[in-house]
């Protein structure tokens, strides 16, 4: 049944979904004509918003541009590389690695987000090199499991309102996580994510003869670097120095010991410092992480041309009040019982223009926290509803594709048909919970 729902799906999304940099621009005048005709903006002033915040978002840029060369160092270092493959020998079939690569992309990002989008994209790649398996699903599957990341521990929203002296916490207090990311409903929401999310990507794969195998080119080379010639340089020595390398690799990781022995957490400079100084240590001489280096930085074009449109528009959804017009209308038709739901409905569609758990949640909080108390709701589970939805149409949105697109070699559209399959599976799970509780 999914396999027959996929096919069009995946022709219709390889046919007609451009690539993801026409997308955002097709967003962006898509905010701009609904600021305009919705909220009566003016022209001006709406251009004005816009080129504001157009470079609001270069500090996260340089964050997820990280998360993609960081991460490419570590995992392509000979060892971590020799471990995904023993891994990867595992999967004897097509269908177990794409059952595999899901579990491991729903663990690695139920731990932290960027640390998901990385070893999917990673173990996928690996995976393509053992299993003759449809590479477009493969990918797609790994990252299916960035949907959990709101329901798991790096989840931005119910994290912010954990910490003391929140922007709300004047009107909500401290919400503590065992009410949010481990209350027994969003543990529910998980498991059943854990559990039918392996099953819907095997149901999908395509028969032997619709099968798309990887371009052998995307996988590059998997061998360890020559040895260094007896007569190198003194520049080529330095250049393929392991006393190097531990001389700066060894204290980052000393730095990371003693982060986490006074307590620190996991956030995305953390896991950028962990990459990298992890990586460096295991590559051994600055030859293999520089070469390493060369091929990770071909996929971050369109980090750093796309975001700042992202940007953009956001600033238009925020400043214009449109976000705020779109939620206020979703709380109008809500109860107490499920304004949860309608949270999850209505931020999945803010996150299309607004695909940033942080930001949406300044968006929407201020609506739905007072509709909220005013309806009796449960406030924890308004909190998740928008948490997910957040989460939830990141299988549409390909805004946090492009990092695990970039090192996977492939283009939105290969991966979204069967990610808009997964988007209804999932929209049924997630808001059926929370419709239900």
């Amino acid at each position: 049944m999914l396999r027959i729902l996929s096919r069009p799906a995946t022709r219709l999304m390889e046919r007609y979904l451009p690539d993801a940099f026409i997308f955002v621009l097709v967003l962006t005048i898509i905010a701009m004509l609904a600021a305009l005709g919705i909220q009566r903006t003016n022209p001006i002033e709406l251009i004005r918003i816009w080129g504001t915040g157009f470079w609001e978002l270069l500090s996260f840029s340089m964050q997820m541009l990280l998360v993609l060369v960081t991460g490419y160092i570590l995992a392509s270092s000979p060892p971590v590389r020799k471990v995904l493959a023993s891994l990867a020998t595992q999967a004897k079939s097509p269908g177990a690695a794409i059952v595999m690569v899901t579990l491991v992309s729903l663990a690695a990002s139920w731990l932290n987000w960027g640390f998901g989008l990385v070893v999917g994209a990673i173990f996928a790649r690996e995976l393509a090199r053992h299993v003759k398996v449809d590479y477009r699903l493969l990918v797609a599957s790994a990252y299916s499991g960035f949907v959990i990341w709101h329901g798991g521990i790096s989840g931005s929203i119910p994290l912010t309102v954990a910490t003391e002296g929140h922007f709300t916490a004047d009107q909500i207090g401290v919400i503590p996580t065992s009410e949010t990311i481990f209350a027994w409903w969003n543990l529910l929401i998980v498991g059943v994510l854990v559990v039918v999310l392996p099953i819907a990507n095997r149901m999908m794969m395509p028969r032997p003869e619709e099968t798309v195998l990887v371009d052998p080119r995307v996988l590059g080379n998997d061998e360890d670097q020559p040895r260094l010639r007896s007569d190198a340089t003194p520049a080529e020595r330095l250049e393929n120095s392991r006393i190097l390398i531990y001389l700066v690799g060894i204290p980052g990781i000393i730095w990371l010991i003693l982060h986490f022995a006074a307590g620190g957490g996991l956030n995305l400079n953390v896991v950028n410092f962990a990459f990298l100084f992890i990586g460096l240590t295991l590559h051994g001489t600055a030859r293999s992480v520089l070469a390493a280096l060369d091929d990770a930085v071909k996929g971050g074009a369109g980090i750093v041309i796309q975001f700042p449109f992202y940007a953009g528009i956001m600033a238009i959804m925020t400043g214009t009040g449109l976000a705020a017009t779109m939620s206020e209308w979703f709380v109008s038709i809500s109860s107490a019982t499920t304004l949860p739901f309608w949270s999850f409905i209505s931020a999945g569609i803010v996150n299309i223009f607004v695909p940033s758990g942080g930001g949406q949640w300044a968006v929407q909080a201020p609506i739905m926290l007072p509709a909220a108390e005013a309806l009796g709701a449960d406030i924890s589970k308004v909190i998740m509803g928008v948490a997910w939805g957040d989460a939830w149409t990141n299988l549409l949105q390909p805004f946090w594709a492009l990092p695990m697109l970039g090192i996977a070699g492939l283009k939105a559209r290969d991966i979204m048909g069967f990610c808009v399959v997964l988007l209804l599976i999932t929209g049924v799970i997630i808001g059926g919970i929370l419709w239900a509780i």
